[in-house]
């Protein structure tokens, strides 16, 4: 019995590699699951098949409206645009995700930078900049890349492994102004802990960037510190 249509891209595709898009009714199922989770602001989530994005949309959309509500001052109704604009990058910084396929990452960048942008330009109107939608575009380029899951190595046009290991960037406000922290790692580093790599492997969720104990301790390859407006502009 073959998938329905909206679930598959051609029968090649599933036959060369298994690609079959989940349904948006068992997307939905799943994440209500973890429903606590997928509506935090900066809980992370792997999706180490990403496709096109289906489960990773549905966790951007109810972080947005998380920020949303987290943004609004007491006694306003209205959420303060500056506030949300932070709180909504943190919640595209929190998301990952892994496909083998070149155009299947380009429609996920593609997708979640939609469902953000909406948000952004309907809180933030006029306050709404240039430079926060080019750190966005910048921030899912480094967090939805195309590589093997399996081996943690990133592919070439062919879906073969090349050289290059697969690098995840951590994201964080440490300091409690604008200024953002990237710290970039290897996904083989990542997953040096047994439990860490059972807990992603099976559910997509774990912090990436955390050992058994709910420590960060992996070492990092690099990092920098930038306004969050200006991420793009420092290192690559």
């Amino acid at each position: 019995m073959q998938p329905p249509k909206d679930q598959v891209k051609s029968r090649e595709r599933v036959s060369a590699f298994g690609e079959v898009f989940t349904a948006e009714r068992e997307v939905n199922a799943m994440l209500d699951l973890v429903k606590p989770e997928t509506e935090r602001v900066d809980s992370r989530f792997l999706e180490p098949a990403c496709g096109t994005g289906n489960f990773l949309a549905e966790i951007l959309r109810r972080k947005l409206v998380a920020a949303k509500r987290q943004s609004v001052p007491p006694r306003t109704g209205k959420p303060h645009p500056a506030e949300f604009e932070r709180l909504s990058v943190t919640a595209v910084s929190s998301l990952y995700g892994v496909d083998l396929m070149a155009d299947n990452v380009e429609a996920c960048r593609e997708r979640l930078y939609a469902i953000w942008d909406g948000q952004y330009e309907a809180i933030c109107k006029g306050e709404a900049s240039a430079e926060c939608r080019g750190a966005v575009r910048f921030i899912l380029r480094r967090n939805i890349v195309c590589g093997n899951a399996l081996t943690l190595m990133r592919v070439d046009e062919n879906q073969q492994d090349t050289s290059e290991p697969i690098v995840f960037s951590e994201w964080s406000f440490p300091f409690n102004d604008t200024r953002m922290q990237r710290r970039d790692f290897s996904f083989a580093e990542l997953l040096s802990s047994a439990k860490v790599e059972e807990n992603i492997r099976k559910t997509g969720q774990g912090d990436l960037f955390a050992d058994e104990n709910g420590e960060v301790k992996p070492t990092f390859l690099k990092q920098y510190i930038s306004d969050y407006r200006r991420v793009q502009d420092y290192g690559d």
